[in-house]
């Protein structure tokens, strides 16, 4: 499938009906910090809490009504797989979700609040995709990936396009990368809406894949040290080449610098975000003199943070 224009156009035409424009702030004292102007798209206003309502709404209305009585089903740690059980309660079909035992618990709930079933696996990619593979075979239900699905990309570029739309002329778009849903379809809504924005990954240090596959030109397999949880995976077949086409460079931000750049956000913006969330700004703080003055825009990716499990970040740092 070509992602084009009028695709991304379409997809924001579908899901306009169950998603939230989210709001585009700004903070006078994030741009001292940063030498710059940032404008947060704010997707942890989103529904569910994150951006990933947009992927997982459009690819659930691009099923045919037969795909549908079936069921959906998908793996994720946690934001996809809200999303997916509330697009299945909104179309009234079922959703099967597979999450690692070690999902935050506040995902999990989210899950179960939209009569989502769960799955619980091993913390492993190969567990995940196991488990999906039998799940799937049991129920006959539709896989609809947290990433490398189109239809999801095409959902998830319509956050960077409504920040376009909104702000314009801006030099750079920061976004976190883990699977690349997000990052692929903001680099094909810059393409498309903003082609002189420069499109820029944050990715954690201890989940460095993103940066290594843009050196090999090949998808390096993921590693899985980091606070970021949701950022947690490898890149797919069909994000990595727009990837790697059309994103200029990643940047890699370490746990510390992330809990200071969530920090950031929460005690000057007031606003809460995951630590996922965090890693662009973090990684804009961490080389800010390459910003200086620039117009810059950060997807804040979601808010669904695990409060207890946060705090103790921050108090042990």
């Amino acid at each position: 499938m070509n992602i084009n224009r009028t695709t991304i156009e379409q997809a924001h035409e579908r899901i306009s009906p169950y998603i939230h424009r989210t709001p585009v702030l700004t903070s006078q004292s994030i741009n001292e910090a940063t030498g710059c102007q940032v404008f947060f798209k704010c997707e942890n206003f989103q529904k569910v809490g994150a951006f990933k309502a947009r992927g997982a709404m459009n690819a659930a209305l691009s099923l045919t009504p037969e795909q549908l009585a079936k069921g959906i089903a998908t793996h994720s740690s946690g934001n996809h797989a809200q999303a997916l059980a509330r697009a299945a309660k909104i179309l009234g079909v079922k959703a099967y979700i597979v999450m690692p035992r070690t999902a935050p618990e506040i995902k999990k709930r989210g899950v179960r609040g939209y009569r989502g079933e769960i799955f619980e696996c091993e913390p492993t990619l190969q567990a995940r995709e196991s488990t999906l593979v039998e799940v799937i075979k049991k129920t006959g239900a539709t896989e609809i990936h947290p990433f490398n699905n189109y239809e999801v990309i095409a959902g998830q570029a319509t956050a960077p396009v409504e920040l376009f739309e909104e702000i314009k002329n801006l030099d750079v778009i920061l976004v976190p990368v883990g699977g690349g849903g997000l990052l692929s379809g903001t680099a094909l809504a810059a393409a498309y809406f903003s082609p002189t924005t420069k499109v820029i990954a944050g990715e954690p240090e201890g989940s460095d894949d993103a940066y290594r596959s843009m050196k090999s030109g090949k998808i390096e397999p993921a590693q899985s040290q980091s606070i970021a949880d949701g950022l947690l995976t490898t890149l797919g077949n069909k994000t990595f080449p727009i990837i790697h086409e059309l994103v200029s460079e990643v940047i890699t931000a370490s746990d510390a610098q992330i809990i200071d750049a969530m920090r950031l956000v929460w005690e000057r913006m007031k606003i809460i975000i995951e630590p996922s969330c965090a890693v662009p700004l973090a990684s804009l703080l961490k080389e800010k003199e390459r910003f200086k003055d620039q117009r810059v825009g950060i997807i804040l990716s979601g808010g669904n943070v695990d409060l207890e499990r946060a705090l103790k970040l921050m108090t042990n740092q």
